[in-house]
């Protein structure tokens, strides 16, 4: 309650007498699908690449996360016979072999000792924090749960799992899960396999961008950050888009709470030989700390 007799303003006075100010925010004209399951490890793959796009040109499009349905259940024959897998056994190669080429870590270990049984149950959590909640919160679930799975070497089909990481969220783990295991879920799950399949969608991960003339672009599987952005480009039908600048360090960890070091290294175009370097100019010591998983690190704030 300071008013200021030079300035004339009551409250802060900006630092210039006249200010330009464009409010001229580009229109989210575009709906964009990206159909996903919880055990893809193609999809952990891209993460990297994905939250960029989303902090840089989220502006233009509205995200919609669709659940595909990776895994009902194992049977005796063949699951994906393109990749040699016919038993959880069989996942554990090919995921090694995902997370040492995308450089986002993955153990792999557990579908050997403690298989994952069924994507379905960590989708049908996804499913009911999306309905009860918003977008936001069930894709902070997702990244959860594919931190759990793939890093951690946690079965998130397992009840006490799922219920844990939804209570970190700061919601009611065993409220939510509960209702998940009831016909809702698998009801909410089938609007997705639907919508899947009206979009075309076959494999994971594909996005799916669509504009207001209901004409949009399709790209499958792992792709550089630029193939997204021409992609967007296209069904704006538009030679420039205006990104926004990526957020500060500190701004990013407060929101992801965990960031691996290719995250970083894709987020503001950092060599992997120089991410300590830039991590110390961004941060001071005290405010976050370093660990290491499958010969990758990974950064979180100190709380």
């Amino acid at each position: 309650m300071i008013c200021d007799l030079e300035t004339g303003v009551c409250g802060e006075a900006g630092e210039e007498e006249m200010e330009v100010i464009d409010f001229n925010q580009p229109k989210k004209s575009i709906n964009l699908y990206y159909v996903t399951d919880p055990i893809c490890s193609h999809c952990w793959a891209i993460e990297p690449v994905l939250r960029r796009f989303a902090e840089q040109y989220g502006d233009y499009f509205n995200l919609h996360t669709v659940m595909g349905g990776l895994l009902e259940k194992w049977h005796d024959g063949p699951i994906d016979p393109a990749n040699g897998i016919y038993k959880p056994a069989d996942v554990a190669g090919h995921w090694r072999e995902v997370g040492e080429h995308s450089r986002m870590p993955i153990d792999g270990t557990l579908m050997i000792d403690n298989p994952v049984q069924s994507s379905y149950p960590p989708s049908h959590v996804f499913k009911v924090i999306q309905k009860n909640h918003n977008e936001k919160k069930a894709f902070e679930y997702l990244r959860r749960a594919r931190e759990a799975l793939f890093a951690f070497n946690q079965n998130i089909s397992d009840k006490s799992v799922m219920i844990e990481i939804v209570n970190k969220l700061d919601l009611d783990g065993e409220a939510i899960v509960n209702e998940a295991e009831q016909p809702i879920g698998q009801q909410l799950l089938n609007e997705d396999f639907g919508l899947v399949g009206s979009l075309g969608a076959r494999g994971f991960p594909t996005i799916i961008m669509i504009n207001e003339e209901n004409k949009g672009v399709k790209i499958v599987g792992g792709r550089p950050f630029e193939y997204y952005v021409d992609g967007l480009k296209q069904v704006l039908n538009q030679e420039e888009l205006q990104p926004k600048q990526q957020p500060s360090l500190y701004s990013l960890l407060e929101k992801e709470k965990l960031l691996f070091s290719k995250e970083i290294e894709v987020m503001y175009d950092v060599e992997q030989s120089d991410v300590n370097s830039f991590i110390e100019k961004e941060l001071s010591p005290d405010q976050y700390q370093m660990k290491e998983i499958l010969g990758e690190f990974y950064f979180s704030l100190i709380r």
